[in-house]
């Protein structure tokens, strides 16, 4: 059995054995041995001849060590886009339900349902005040929408922190593998994951680089649940603890479209709120915040169940 098992491929390396013990005739040991003669011995011969077939040759299965693991980014160092800073909102969408507090029974653009309705038509603000539940649209799937400041920052590698100075309430996004907590809360529970666009063909079988790089374009998800029942508008029209968010943060960069603002930065976030109980149908909105040199203008205020 004089073979020489560096030049047999781990593909022929079993029809090699397999000659070499007088086992299978007939067969090339190339990089692309004939298939029929190798299925007609696996469904011909018992497993005792195939197994002491495969023992004869250990070193022909093991020319090629698995390759070590890629290395992997942190969320924070695999950010495709930089959302940290200091962001004012611009209201140019639902102005007269954002800017001011609509009226009680001004329902207009929100798909609410008949139980909805009923709840809405109940509001009181004063009775939510003496209750303490100043904070009820403060909650995720409205605070976005109330006009004021955020401040974005990294609270560790896989968490993204959300600041809020109207309401001073703070969202926190967690990427990876990570567990809610029990109970039920204004924010809620937040999962995160960068969205970036598929490599091209052929980028799987590319040599591994040393040092992996981030993205250069992408978007953040967001999916929030675990919700604490609040309002979706200033006026009482309600979300239930079954509502989901999911939110779509893009970043862009304004170019050549004005002298005065080019090169400004935006973050323009489409959000989805889901409620089986008090919407028909998913509300979709689109909200609109721009960079800021810095936190000159950060101005917290206490949640207010009027203004």
């Amino acid at each position: 059995m004089n073979i020489l098992v560096s030049r047999v491929s781990r593909r022929s390396a079993l029809p090699a054995a397999l000659m070499a013990l007088g086992l299978l005739r007939n067969t090339r040991t190339t990089d692309s041995p004939p298939v029929r003669p190798m299925r007609k011995f696996l469904f011909g011969l018992g497993p005792r001849l195939a197994a002491c077939a495969l023992c004869a040759w250990p070193s022909a299965f093991a020319q090629t060590a698995p390759s070590a693991p890629a290395a992997t980014l942190t969320p924070k160092a695999a950010a495709p886009i930089d959302l940290t800073g200091y962001w004012v909102a611009v209201v140019t969408e639902d102005w007269r339900w954002r800017m001011v507090t609509p009226a009680k029974g001004d329902y207009a653009s929100v798909p609410i349902t008949p139980a909805a309705k009923a709840v809405a038509d109940m509001w009181d603000p004063a009775k939510d005040e003496a209750a303490g539940e100043q904070c009820r649209s403060y909650g995720a799937p409205a605070l976005m929408r109330v006009p004021g400041r955020l401040h974005i920052t990294w609270q560790d590698d896989s968490t993204l922190k959300v600041e809020t100075d109207a309401g001073m309430q703070t969202r926190l996004l967690h990427f990876g593998d990570w567990k809610a907590p029990e109970g039920l809360s204004w924010q809620g529970a937040s999962v995160a994951n960068w969205e970036t666009p598929r490599p091209p063909p052929g980028a799987a079988n590319a040599p591994a680089q040393s040092a992996p790089k981030p993205a250069k374009s992408g978007d953040l998800m967001v999916v929030t649940n675990h919700l604490r029942p609040g309002y979706l508008r200033k006026n009482g029209i309600p979300y239930s603890s079954n509502a989901v968010l999911t939110e779509y943060w893009d970043l862009m960069t304004e170019r050549f479209l004005s002298a005065a603002h080019n090169g400004e930065q935006w973050i323009v976030i489409t959000t989805k709120v889901e409620d089986p109980e008090y919407l028909q149908i998913p509300w979709i909105t689109t909200l609109h915040f721009r960079r800021e040199p810095g936190g000159a203008k950060w101005d917290p205020q206490p949640c207010s169940a009027r203004w």
